[in-house]
């Protein structure tokens, strides 16, 4: 199984966020070899990182696929270059966002995403993704689909880490829409 993040901060040519995200999981469900198994609802949640980031709306797939996480990355950026131009500034505003959160269980790439500059870290492959455990964003739509899903770093549940979290202030959840 695998796990992927979606999320949306701003209209682009999609819609607004909502539809965007939608349209991205229904992309995504009919891209050749690729198979929904999973999805969550819909969530409006704080953003994090510098400056005024707002409010997004994220939701999580467990998908199957036959492609390797690189083909699948590829895959996904195609799918948010479609959606609309992504700000230049890192964490900044953008139609649309495509994370894989974790492919099949595979460790690649922890420890050393923190000593990376940020353009090292573009297109890069980190499986599990090396922030979801600390975003509630993450973590609550994972939760709904997964709850017994264990992080293959940590070895802790979706729902444990779910419920560490639920009371963070940064990324928090506003509500299920």
């Amino acid at each position: 199984m695998i796990l992927i993040g979606l999320g949306s901060n701003r209209a682009g040519a999609w819609g607004d966020p909502q539809t965007t995200v939608k349209r991205a999981v229904d992309v995504l469900g009919a891209t050749a070899g690729t198979r929904i198994l999973r999805r969550s609802g819909l969530y409006l949640t704080d953003g994090v990182g510098p400056g005024q980031p707002g409010v997004f709306v994220n939701a999580a797939l467990a998908v199957e696929c036959h492609c390797t996480p690189d083909a699948l990355l590829r895959r996904l950026k195609m799918i948010e270059r479609a959606a609309g131009p992504r700000s230049a500034r890192r964490w900044g505003p953008r139609p649309l966002d495509l994370d894989i959160l974790d492919y099949r269980g595979r460790v690649v790439g922890w420890g050393t995403h923190d000593r990376l500059s940020a353009a090292a870290l573009r297109n890069r492959i980190f499986l599990p993704h090396p922030l979801m455990h600390e975003r509630p964003f993450v973590l609550a739509p994972l939760d709904e689909i997964t709850p017994a899903w264990r992080h293959p770093v940590l070895k802790i549940t979706a729902r444990q880490l779910w419920t560490r979290l639920r009371n963070a202030r940064s990324g928090r959840v506003l509500k299920r829409v």
